[in-house]
């Protein structure tokens, strides 16, 4: 059977899809996350060169779960202790197709299950984003502003933490979820990012991460509906995707947000946001995705650029800079005090974030720099500063941009 190139795409997004879906089945059954990881991903190896070939099954996630269950009661059978578990091979083949055919979907269930006691909670974020959202190690390296070597060995060491504690890794109980819920927030909002804003590669974003993180989120939200936090983060998602159309033009370039065509946003999602946030922040006690939601309506509700109310975006990055010591919170912040009291004024701050490590070689770093040189003036600097975040960042549309911006001032 012939192929087509639209169906081999079709394809990867099946696969990046139902890969979590799968992965959560396998592990919830099997109880063992690196030999599960391991068969779900010989089971996505075959059905990439089968499907192709072979056309697309009736129930994909079926023939990926059949398929990955039969690598793990291989697995099993092989072991030293085969005699001992062979009755429960026996039942977990039997078991299969019950399982396999369930339309239940899992990913939210993995989601919790990585946020393992064993694991610290930066172990088990950097875990879950490779299990859940399929970002590699160097787009979670990239989200965590360490080096890819460095993510590679907590990412091995988290899963040798899970396999030596004798803590099994199953479903958590209702008490441990809530335990467990921050850490889970703060992965969905991770792959949410990455998918919005994709950090290497061609495309300007990952819809597919976005999107996914987006439905978790609401599958989230739908069963904690009294979480402040919860809401806060979907409202979120919703304020900032409902942007996506204008942050590119027709060729894919990158559009910053002074020169966005905000007709082209989506007006029902803002709306729905900005209800979801004005009903949450009244309840209780104010956490950052609250507050990053507040920011985004700020942004959303302006019919243009110029009409933003940067005073009052700055005095929301105020709080929030006191609630976290997320660098990019302060690079924000520093912004919005350039957009207040003056371009100068934002670089004494961002010469004081150059101290910082984990932000000093960032590509935004220099990026927020050439623009606000090029707002005070210095031509110069501002071009020096996007040449160098345009050799930093491994995101062509942002590259491009960078470029595009320092060769407009050099003519």
């Amino acid at each position: 059977m012939t192929h087509s190139p639209a169906l081999e795409v079709t394809i990867e997004h099946l696969l990046r899809e139902l890969t979590p879906q799968v992965l959560g089945t396998v592990v919830r059954r099997f109880r063992d996350f690196a030999s599960a990881e391991d068969a779900v991903q010989e089971a996505s190896l075959a059905a990439a060169l089968q499907w192709p070939r072979e056309g697309l099954p009736i129930n994909p996630r079926a023939w990926l779960t059949q398929v990955a269950f039969r690598r793990m009661a291989d697995q099993i059978r092989s072991e030293s202790a085969r005699r001992r578990r062979e009755g429960e091979v026996a039942a977990e083949t039997l078991l299969v197709t019950e399982d396999a055919a369930s339309q239940e979907d899992d990913t939210l269930v993995l989601l919790f299950m990585c946020c393992h006691p064993a694991l610290t909670t930066p172990s088990a974020i950097a875990l879950t984003l490779r299990a859940v959202g399929g970002l590699s190690t160097a787009e979670i390296a990239h989200a965590f502003l360490v080096p890819e070597a460095t993510m590679a060995q907590r990412i091995s060491r988290a899963k040798q933490a899970i396999k030596t504690s004798g803590i099994p890794f199953q479903l958590p109980t209702t008490d441990e979820r809530t335990q467990r819920l921050r850490a889970v927030l703060h992965i969905l909002y991770l792959i949410f990012n990455e998918g919005y804003t994709s950090s290497a590669g061609p495309a300007l974003r990952r819809a597919d991460l976005s999107r996914e993180a987006m439905r978790l989120t609401r599958i989230l939200h739908g069963l904690q509906p009294d979480d402040a936090e919860v809401a806060g983060l979907l409202a979120l998602m919703l304020l900032t995707d409902a942007r996506r159309d204008g942050r590119s033009n027709k060729d894919g370039e990158l559009v910053p947000l002074a020169r966005q065509d905000r007709s082209l946003w989506d007006k029902k999602q803002i709306e729905e946001g900005i209800a979801l946030i004005s009903a949450t922040l009244p309840k209780g006690a104010i956490g950052q995705y609250q507050l990053q939601a507040a920011i985004a309506a700020v942004h959303d509700e302006a019919d243009r650029y110029e009409d933003t109310d940067w005073p009052q975006i700055l005095a929301l990055y105020e709080v929030l800079r006191r609630l976290s010591g997320n660098p990019m919170v302060a690079l924000n912040h520093a912004i919005a005090v350039a957009m207040v009291h003056g371009a100068v004024k934002g670089l004494e701050l961002l010469d004081v974030l150059a101290r910082d490590s984990r932000l000093a070689t960032h590509h935004r770093l220099h990026a927020v720099r050439g623009h606000l040189l090029e707002l005070a003036g210095d031509s110069a600097g501002a071009i020096e500063h996007y040449r160098i975040a345009a050799n930093k960042t491994a995101s062509l549309p942002e590259r491009n941009y960078l470029l595009t911006q320092a060769a407009r001032l050099s003519s």
